[in-house]
């Protein structure tokens, strides 16, 4: 009488409870999902966007308050299907799967290798312009009329980079 019984283990994360928790509490479906930096990093960035809601509601027009609020909706939204798919994706690795075999997805294309800085550089010198503007060294006015450069820039790197490469490497 050696027989054996098996039992089915439980997957370890509900998809579910993650998303019903972050439906709650942004950030909490991640954070039971045991992402907890994920987690507070989604709630205080949640936080944030309440709380500039509400200074928008004190101070700011009707533009403004409704901006806010589907900025909080969408990342709102967001959260709730980041811990949903994250609790799929620790149920697959738990299965020995990988999430992309799981979901019977074609591979994703590589990821963007490291190196261009132009992105970085993009958000510096909007994040230096930021400042200057606040401590009121330079005029917001003034900055939005040299807005179309960013668009000239931008188009210009695009097309930079689509060219093709000489040198002996090959066309793409």
């Amino acid at each position: 009488m050696d027989e054996k019984i098996v039992i089915q283990q439980k997957p370890p994360k509900s998809p579910a409870a993650a998303g019903i928790l972050s439906a709650l509490i942004p950030g909490v479906g991640n954070m039971y999902n045991g992402l907890v930096n994920k987690g507070l990093l989604q709630l205080v960035i949640f936080g944030g966007l309440f709380v500039i809601f509400l200074q928008g509601c004190m101070t700011g027009s009707a533009l403004t308050i409704v901006f806010m609020a589907l900025m909080m909706a969408g990342f709102w939204f967001y959260q709730i299907i980041d811990s949903v798919n994250s609790a799929k994706a620790i149920n697959e690795g738990a299965a020995g799967q990988k999430p992309q075999e799981a979901a019977g997805t074609a591979a994703l294309p590589p990821a963007v290798t490291a190196g261009s800085v132009f992105w970085g550089i993009i958000l510096i010198v909007i994040g230096v312009l930021a400042i200057l503007a606040n401590f009121d060294v330079i005029n917001w006015d003034d900055l939005w009329r040299f807005s179309p450069v960013l668009f000239i820039v931008l188009g210009a790197w695009l097309v930079f980079r689509s060219a093709p490469k000489k040198n002996g490497r090959e066309e793409k």
